[in-house]
């Protein structure tokens, strides 16, 4: 009893305690408002610059030409430096009283003290991935940044190319160091990746001047084109060019040959293991990797099952196309129909690729004459569709999105692999264009980058739900202006939307329950219509990217609902256009933010 007691009077005091906190809570003048948001703000972009300056890559993506002929620190020893760092601004946020902060920059201290808190959390787990793989990595990413972000305009461009080809040989040492330490730590890909990462390697040092050769290697022909293109003297272009070659081969080679000499040796002692679950702390990983893609608290098994009943709704609408195509037999034949009718399949020709191109940007023009149907914000950076360059193409996703410069030195690319024709079927090709281009990743990441009156890390971070649930989101939303009219089109929306309702399906499997990369495989192939090719590079997708994958649906889903709570709340007042200013105009945000925003956006409109 006397124990009970004296629990009670610790609980009462604790109650005093936090009434008296309560009462002594701070009243804040608009003056006072006013000055510590704008310190806080100047803070944040202090720390912006901070990272900046770290990053000559960053720089060059910037627009800006410091530190031009530098790579960024790849050793695994920034880890240490960067966790001091994330402690230190976990130090300054602790200090600081939201109430003294006005709306927008409560909101971004918020997702900056998130930010760095994950930060925080994450380290335990800084080796959990692979820095090379077939779907990124360094020895594809370096000569690819090169390519699409390192302009030559003068001479001293050209040297600081000359210098970044250089700088190959420390960055892959670095990289190297951290393959070798991931090992030590039971972290080795899956054998399949070896072969496609080893190929892509090879690739770079192929042609002139590695080996005798009329064609030039991937880099010297980027070089040699830029170069080409400058207002100089012709002995000075050759001289330029030459000096490149002798770098090529005595810094570039090196380097690739040093990191093909360690992947061919880790390749004898990797096995089949596919899932997170075989690393050390593997589950806990795998569950913290869901939270950080998802920004939900969404389990595997939940993600798993929602993800089942999305392929059982979306098979169930493509049975409607069916009909309304006049298509007799199950639903196996109709993907098998899709699959193998050349109606739907340009040649794998030059000419039908260009083609393709041509078609993808159609489709984007189209649409963006449809935009004030739709937005009221839209973004002035320009939009440039290409194919993946072909060093990288043969093990490169389907598609993908590189955001502009916000300077508007370069635009954004809409990346589309057609190294394989049978995997780029033209019915996907519509809803492709409108989640890689517009309405969907150009204009989010455009928009954001755009945006005054927020702190730079907010214009250029990313959460994958949302920046992905939005991609999903443009895909279905020019339906609703009457798009996709041709219905083998909509089928192809249904198509890709059904693709990614399959990723939480395999991606948990994969991770959380143990499948084989052959089970992966054989779920698409009964599930969706796409090539074999497509579902095999999917499957190792989600090996390599554990959680990723998972992004697309649970962001869609949770915009989709936002839009019917915000029709249900505001009836004739709800307005589309003004819906998706309230969710763009902030740049990207966790799921849960969002869906604060806007129930304060629907107060207010009441």
């Amino acid at each position: 009893m006397r124990k009970k007691l004296k629990n009670i009077g610790v609980f009462l005091a604790l109650l005093a305690f936090a009434s008296c906190k309560n009462q002594q809570k701070k009243d804040y003048s608009e003056a006072e408002i006013t000055e510590a948001s704008e310190k806080l703000n100047q803070y944040f972009e202090e720390q912006f610059e901070i990272e900046v300056q770290e990053s000559p890559m960053m720089q060059t993506q910037l627009g800006r030409k410091t530190n031009y002929g530098k790579w960024d620190n790849f050793s695994h020893l920034r880890y240490a430096d960067e966790l001091k760092k994330a402690r230190k601004r976990k130090e300054y946020l602790e200090n600081i009283d939201p109430n003294s902060l006005n709306k927008e920059t409560s909101l971004s201290y918020e997702l900056y003290k998130r930010q760095v808190n994950n930060e925080i959390e994450d380290y335990d787990y800084r080796f959990y991935d692979y820095p090379v793989n077939q779907m990124f990595g360094y020895h594809s990413s370096l000569p690819a940044f090169l390519i699409n972000n390192h302009r030559i305009d003068s001479v001293a461009d050209a040297t600081a190319y000359i210098s970044r080809l250089k700088g190959f040989k420390k960055a892959f040492e670095q990289v190297i160091g951290g393959i070798k330490i991931r090992e030590q730590n039971g972290i080795i890909p899956p054998r399949f990746v070896f072969e496609k990462v080893l190929d892509d390697c090879r690739n770079i040092i192929k042609g002139k001047p590695f080996e005798k050769s009329e064609n030039a290697s991937t880099l010297l022909a980027d070089f040699k084109g830029k170069v080409d293109k400058l207002e100089i003297g012709e002995a000075q272009k050759v001289k330029l060019i030459r000096e490149a070659e002798l770098v090529l081969v005595d810094y570039v080679q090196p380097a690739y040959l040093s990191l093909i000499e360690i992947l061919e040796s880790q390749q004898k002692r990797a096995n089949s293991d596919d899932g997170a679950w075989k690393f050390p702390k593997g589950d806990k990983f795998y569950s913290l990797t869901l939270k950080r893609t998802t920004t939900t608290d969404m389990t595997a098994e939940e993600i798993h099952e929602y993800g089942l009943n999305e392929v059982t709704r979306i098979q169930g609408e493509m049975g409607k196309i069916m009909e309304e195509v006049n298509f007799k037999g199950s639903l196996q034949d109709f993907f098998d129909f899709m699959r193998k009718d050349e109606q739907f399949y340009y040649e794998n020709t030059p000419e039908a690729k260009k083609r393709y191109l041509a078609d993808a940007k159609s489709i984007i023009d189209r649409m963006r004459g449809r935009l004030d149907d739709l937005f009221l914000t839209k973004p002035k950076a320009k939009i440039k569709v290409k194919a993946v360059e072909a060093f990288r193409e043969g093990s490169a996703g389907k598609a993908f999105y590189e955001q502009p410069a916000p300077d508007g030195s370069r635009p954004g690319i809409f990346y589309v692999n057609l190294y394989d024709m049978k995997a780029m079927p033209t019915y996907q090709l519509e809803a492709l264009a409108y989640h890689e281009g517009i309405p969907g990743h150009h204009m989010q990441i455009a928009i954001a980058q755009e945006l005054k009156g927020i702190p730079q890390f907010r214009k250029f971070g990313g959460y994958g739900a949302y920046v992905e649930g939005w991609g999903l989101y443009s895909e279905y939303l020019p339906k609703e202006i009457g798009f996709y009219e041709d219905p083998y089109s909509d089928f192809g929306r249904l198509a890709m939307e059904l693709w990614r309702a399959c990723r939480l399906v395999v991606d948990t499997g994969i991770h959380h329950k143990k499948w084989s990369r052959e089970e992966g495989i054989e779920f698409y192939k009964k599930n969706t219509p796409n090539a074999e090719s497509d579902c095999v590079k999917m499957v190792e997708r989600h090996i390599v990217m554990p959680g990723q994958a998972t992004a697309y649906k649970i962001g869609m889903k949770k915009i989709l609902d936002l839009r019917e709570k915000s029709k249900a709340a505001l009836g004739e007042n709800f307005d589309i256009k003004e819906f998706h200013d309230a969710v763009l105009l902030d740049g990207a945000l966790p799921l849960d933010v969002l869906e604060s925003k806007i129930d304060h956006w629907i107060e207010e409109k009441k």
